[in-house]
């Protein structure tokens, strides 16, 4: 897995934390780091990394996929999420230390495919990111969950009452799940956004982030 796209400190600066962008199905790192600009000025020493997943998704022209997605049926998606998360978390591992960075310098932010792989890997760091932000998406895999959770870092779940793609529902599921499990978890609701983010989740999902880093720094 190499990265995509990215971009540096608005400082200036060398990094204080890292950013983690992971896109959707069939989409890229080049369209998730989109997000990066909107955030910088709440987040100036932050390194906002946006790779391609390492599959090319032979459904959707020009994009990446994070494994073939077949189905939602929960033991398919569960197998799915688990098959891609090693290569995130080399990816990971190497940031980290390329940078002199640790978990606690770390958000994991994910679009739709790419916020059930940042729960499925920021769940299971032996230690805890600052934080988990998930877009229009949902928790994969929580049954091997159930008896072990390394870590707990807080969850936000953003989603769309209109979301065609994902429904509403995940994130209530979701949102279960996670409490079940013991995880701090705030969610955002949407009224009529389908399956993308508006600008108020964007917003709230920069200040969940940027509240953690500030959290773990102190």
């Amino acid at each position: 897995m190499v990265n995509g796209a990215s971009l540096q400190p608005r400082s200036g600066d060398a990094p204080k934390n890292i950013v983690l962008l992971l896109h959707g199905f069939g989409s890229s790192g080049s369209d998730m780091i989109s997000l990066a600009p909107q955030w910088q000025e709440a987040l100036p020493d932050t390194l906002f990394l946006a790779p391609h997943a390492p599959q090319r998704c032979s459904i959707m022209g020009g994009g990446y996929q994070w494994w073939g997605l077949s189905g939602f049926a929960p033991a398919a998606l569960a197998a799915g999420a688990a098959s891609a998360a090693p290569a995130i978390d080399a990816f990971i591992d190497r940031k980290l230390a390329q940078y002199d960075l640790s978990e606690a310098d770390l958000a994991l932010v994910g679009f739709s495919q790419g916020t059930m792989m940042a729960l499925q890997v920021g769940l299971r760091r032996p230690r805890a990111v600052a934080a988990i932000v998930g877009y229009s998406g949902m928790l994969a895999g929580a049954a091997d969950l159930a008896h072990h959770v390394p870590s707990k870092p807080p969850v936000l779940l953003v989603h769309g009452t209109a979301d065609p793609v994902v429904p509403i529902a995940a994130l209530h599921m979701s949102e279960s799940q996670l409490k079940r499990l013991g995880v701090e978890v705030e969610t955002h609701i949407s009224y009529g956004v389908a399956h993308s983010v508006d600008p108020v989740g964007l917003r709230t999902g920069r200040d969940f982030v940027a509240g953690a880093f500030t959290k773990s720094s102190g």
